[in-house]
């Protein structure tokens, strides 16, 4: 399997193109800088991934900016603080403030000469437009959790995906999904017999941060660190 006998890259947006994890601690320090204690960076993560997760359960139709509030206000229980509402809607739309990994724009930038780019993304569209204009790339599709009514890992985000890129002339062995979380992505690309990429954003860290841990890892069939090293292997595929 080379990287060159794909059409289309289809990508999870945050903590693969987007730097989620520094964007959700940002926006968490109104909790955090009142702890006594405040806890590490990654237990921070930690604790978002699994009211994060949770709610996408109960309530998988509710869009993300939406859905952060409540997370917000579950976080601030679980440390013992009290929140305003304004102050969790006011995190809900953090989202667009959330920044772009150093390497995502020039790394799509090259990538969109070759393949068709795709978004599979458990966002609201309102957020992921803020996020689009950092990454400087017009994708050739964008599917959202808004759009679907359900959260990845579930299965139905991946059929309607395969589904709507048929539309395209684009079949799934055809498709390199291309994401850092094994739970919301590479679990489901394996379930469904689609060869993946792991962009490993934490490689330099312990732990799954801001995404639930996934139980027997998944397997891959690519892996690199950041998007500039997928460019970079995919020029030499090139023999350039």
């Amino acid at each position: 399997m080379q990287l060159t006998d794909f059409k289309a890259l289809t990508f999870d947006c945050y903590g693969t193109l987007i730097d989620w994890e520094t964007g959700m601690f940002e926006g968490l320090k109104p909790l955090t800088s009142r702890l006594a204690t405040p806890p590490t960076r990654d237990q921070v993560l930690e604790a978002h991934a699994r009211h994060e997760s949770s709610q996408q359960l109960q309530t998988p139709t509710r869009i993300y900016r939406d859905l952060l509030p409540i997370v917000y206000k579950r976080l601030a229980e679980e440390w013992g603080l009290s929140a305003s509402w304004e102050e969790c809607v006011a995190y809900g739309q953090s989202v667009k403030n959330w920044p772009a990994f150093p390497d995502s724009a020039e790394a799509l930038r090259y990538l969109k000469r070759h393949y068709k780019l795709v978004i599979l993304s458990n966002v609201d569209n309102e957020s992921f437009a803020a996020s689009n204009a950092k990454l400087e790339v017009a994708f050739d599709a964008i599917y959202t959790a808004e759009d679907i009514g359900s959260y990845k890992p579930a299965d139905r985000n991946f059929d309607y995906m395969f589904e709507k890129l048929e539309t395209l002339g684009i079949r799934k062995h055809e498709i390199l999904h291309t994401a850092e979380s094994m739970f919301h992505d590479h679990g489901p690309a394996n379930r469904h017999g689609l060869a993946s990429c792991w962009i490993y954003r934490r490689h330099d860290k312990d732990g799954f941060g801001a995404t639930m841990h996934p139980g027997d890892m998944p397997r891959y069939d690519f892996r690199f660190n950041s998007m500039a090293d997928l460019a970079k292997a995919h020029r030499e595929a090139l023999g350039g």
